[in-house]
């Protein structure tokens, strides 16, 4: 009797201690890439869409999360690193990102845009054949989507590659280049601050965003995966669209 008193009190403790330590996880994110990830001037600390969405899925999914900000074209080496445990910053699904990583199901859609000085007059058929210099910010799929597209129908503008999509609007609207490519909602961020560029159009298809994890990672995946669903399902969704998107 004494024996198994002990046992059941050993599985008490157990129980109780894995009630109180939340699993802990690492979020890589683009610390440049509003209004999905951001770092918030005020308090330092990381802000935007997808940390406040991933904020919720880890505080009704009972794990603890917390975000680190990294370099975009060194984010998927450093997840393989085990550096981090997930990418959730506008991450666009690719086939040759899914060779390395597996990703969650697709929690938004975003199309590509061009950017254009907002006294310019072009259109994205002229952007593609003129001899001009395009900024696109590296290691994105949109970077890999347009060198590809150029080698195979010899467009002859020049791609110019920056760290952060602000940084390539910087140089358009100090005339370094003449267009840059990005998702829309950075676009329409960088319009809403006032910024002198505007839209000529959209390029390519529309890319899905979903969450990247190191394969074999089933556990984390079914928490991501049935936390996007929580959240879609909860008046918060509606809040973050309207706070980040404009939705």
């Amino acid at each position: 009797m004494k024996r198994l008193s002990s046992l059941v009190l050993a599985l008490a403790l157990a129980l109780f201690a894995s009630g109180v330590q939340a699993k802990s996880y690492v979020n890589g994110i683009d610390p440049n890439y509003p209004p999905f990830a951001y770092i918030d001037e005020k308090t330092g600390e990381a802000a935007g869409f997808d940390v406040d969405s991933l904020n919720w899925i880890a505080k009704n999914m009972g794990f603890e999360v917390k975000h680190k900000p990294m370099a975009w074209d060194g984010i998927i080496p450093a997840l393989l690193a085990n550096q981090i445990d997930m990418v959730c910053s506008g991450m666009s699904i690719t086939p040759q990102r899914a060779e390395q990583v597996q990703f969650s199901d697709p929690y938004w859609t975003v199309s590509r845009v061009f950017l254009v000085p907002a006294d310019a007059d072009i259109s994205v058929q002229e952007i593609l054949s003129k001899p001009i210099k395009i900024g696109v910010q590296r290691g994105t799929s949109e970077a890999s989507a347009i060198k590809e597209e150029q080698e195979a129908k010899g467009y002859p503008f020049e791609l110019r590659y920056y760290d952060s999509a602000p940084l390539a609007v910087e140089d358009l609207q100090n005339g370094r280049i003449q267009a840059a490519l990005m998702d829309e909602l950075p676009a329409d961020d960088a319009i809403s601050k006032g910024r002198a560029v505007k839209k000529a159009g959209t390029h390519g298809e529309p890319d899905g965003f979903g969450v990247a994890m190191r394969k074999g990672e089933s556990e984390l995946r079914k928490l991501i995966d049935e936390g996007y669903k929580r959240l879609k399902e909860d008046p918060y969704w509606q809040e973050l669209q309207k706070k980040y998107l404009n939705k």
